[in-house]
């Protein structure tokens, strides 16, 4: 009993640094009513997913199981964090997408948008390739720092503070990706 306590009080799900914002189940009903709206939205059309690597990678995977169409998933990889809590500014390609988009209808989905640079950036180089159409689909949206406020996000799953928030894909240093839920680092230094 013992060994099972000291196991619990290690758990991540159970940090006390993490206050819980958006749980599992809030999670799934709001992804469920995105996928809805998106089927409807993109019904009879050549559809592409453009999940932009790391963070997106769970919604994508929740995501694409409630689109009830023919579609087709990519993936790229753009930083602008190199390991740290806040945006760099600079913005570095790490993966390109396989295949072309030249005529499809793109949904870029993004785990999360904060100050917009480097998804502007990004919208900029799919702009150039001949897509039918790209649109954004993010799965948290943090407008306070936002800078590109001309920036159009068609699906949002939730809006959150200004606060550093971690889990269903989102991590602090590489950190609590695994968590089933959203929750803000009361105390970032500590992350």
């Amino acid at each position: 009993m013992a060994a099972e306590s000291t196991q619990i009080a290690g758990s991540e799900f159970t940090n006390p640094n993490l206050e819980v914002l958006f749980s599992e189940e809030q999670i799934a009903a709001r992804i469920r009513e995105l996928g809805a709206e998106i089927t409807r939205d993109y019904a009879g059309k050549d559809l592409v997913l453009v999940s932009v690597l790391k963070g997106s990678c769970i919604f994508l995977a929740d995501l694409m199981r409630v689109i009830d169409l023919q579609l087709t998933i990519d993936f790229m990889s753009i930083s602008s964090y190199k390991d740290q809590m806040r945006s760099t500014g600079d913005v570095e390609i790490l993966k390109d997408l396989s295949n072309p988009i030249r005529g499809k209808h793109v949904l870029v989905v993004e785990d999360i948008i904060d100050t917009g640079l480097t998804l502007s950036r990004l919208l900029d180089i799919l702009g150039s390739r001949g897509a039918e159409s790209i649109k954004l689909a993010t799965f948290l949206d943090k407008p306070e720092p936002r800078i590109k406020k001309e920036l159009s996000i068609d699906y949002t799953g939730f809006v959150v503070p200004n606060k550093f928030v971690v889990g269903y894909g989102l991590d602090a240093a590489g950190r609590y990706r695994n968590l089933p839920f959203i929750a803000i680092v009361k105390d970032p230094s500590a992350a």
